[in-house]
């Protein structure tokens, strides 16, 4: 049987006597083992009152503990049995104001909305997008906010590890990824309007910077009309202590090498420490030769010939000039005697002290010469004017 409780029949009907009939079960409970059929809504709970105003409710709970439980009462071990409940507001003084899923079996509250959280703070599309803050995602995870939205990742050592957390966020000055833990720094950044494949690891672990198909394990492309005075790659230390400091190091198993290539020319030089030896080495690889060789004992040797050239060389034709005041023999000689090595040129003991400057050198030795030759010439002279005033002697 299927008793239907209508409104025109509560009302009309059964009128006071079913009012009296409640009234005197107040305390009883009311079994009903058949279908029940509500026709309109229904109020349950302490506070629903005679005459309740439904508006648009049809099922409404109202009193100060709202709760409802699903109870599954299966008792067969393969079969599910766990209790869950829907539950508005904490009970207690001072308890928070929410709406939650709790598993009471496992005494767990899986799921909770707080009062006055913003709109569609959780929204679910027709196409199983996920919106937070929207209610139009458009891709699965699609969340809003007016200032950095931000995705939190906090390992909070319940497992034994030690406690990290991470924030991966963007806004209109960057994307970036704060380590929240340690004082949050900001170890990576991405401006706005980073061009495509700025960062760009390939299937191999081949990382490109600048281009999507990288063809080493560090390939850096750029593509920008730069001057000879802006690097490609720079290395900037900026601590402000001075100090020597290692800058880069090649390490390999066997010679580590350098190749230098105009692209346009196809000339390439190799810079390279030899293989199986310490010598340093630089040479064009389509050369059988190697054109310049330093040894480990300091040893420069060089295939083809050694030029220096400068705008600020000192040449020393100034020698020949009416005004130089060319040192007379008599005081070389004192200045030999005394010193043991010649005027303006270095001594033993300052090039071993420090270093010879070739360059410098090279001009030194020329002023000699110079200097010899004039010295040659007035010699010339003065045996030509002998050698005529022993003419006149033997006539």
């Amino acid at each position: 049987m299927t008793f239907i409780f209508g409104k025109p029949f509560y009302t009309k009907m059964l009128g006071a006597s079913i009012i009296a009939l409640a009234a005197s079960a107040a305390h009883a409970d009311f079994v009903i083992n058949d279908d029940l059929i509500v026709d309109g809504s229904a109020c349950i709970g302490f506070d629903c009152v005679n005459g309740e105003a439904f508006g648009f409710d049809t099922i409404r709970l109202k009193e100060n503990n709202l709760r409802i439980k699903f109870d599954d009462t299966s008792t067969a071990a393969s079969f599910p049995r766990n209790d869950w409940q829907l539950t508005a507001n904490d009970s207690a003084n001072g308890g928070a104001s929410k709406f939650s899923i709790d598993d009471i079996s496992g005494s767990r509250t899986p799921f909770t909305i707080e009062a006055n959280a913003r709109s569609h703070s959780l929204y679910v599309d027709d196409g199983g997008r996920i919106g937070s803050r929207t209610s139009t995602p458009s891709t699965e995870i699609h969340t809003v906010d007016g200032d950095t939205p931000t995705l939190r990742l906090q390992q909070d050592g319940s497992s034994g590890f030690a406690p990290q957390t991470w924030d991966v966020a963007g806004n209109e000055t960057n994307f970036f990824i704060r380590d929240v833990t340690n004082g949050s720094t900001l170890p990576l950044r991405i401006r706005p309007g980073a061009p495509s494949s700025a960062v760009f690891i390939d299937t191999d672990g081949d990382v490109g910077l600048g281009t999507a198909s990288p063809d080493a394990p560090l390939d850096v492309e750029v593509s920008a009309n730069l001057s000879n005075t802006e690097a490609n790659v720079l290395i900037n230390n900026t601590n402000a202590t001075a100090a020597q400091r290692l800058m880069m190091v090649m390490s390999n198993n066997g010679g580590a090498e350098v190749q230098l290539e105009n692209r346009a020319s196809g000339v390439k030089w190799n810079i390279r420490n030899a293989n199986g030896g310490p010598n340093f080495l630089i040479n064009d690889p389509d050369s059988p030769n190697t054109e310049l060789t330093l040894t480990a004992a300091g040893d420069l040797l060089l295939e083809g010939n050694f030029i220096s050239n400068g705008t600020t060389l000192n040449v020393p034709d100034y020698v020949f000039a009416d005004d130089y005041e060319l040192m007379p023999i008599t005081q070389v000689a004192d200045f030999i005697k005394e010193n043991r090595h010649l005027p303006n040129i270095p001594s033993a003991a300052e090039i071993n002290a420090g270093h010879l400057d070739l360059t410098r050198m090279q001009l030194s030795l020329l002023e000699k010469v110079e200097e010899l030759t004039l010295y040659t010439i007035e010699q010339d002279a003065r045996i030509n004017e002998l050698t005529r005033e022993l003419e006149t002697l033997r006539n």
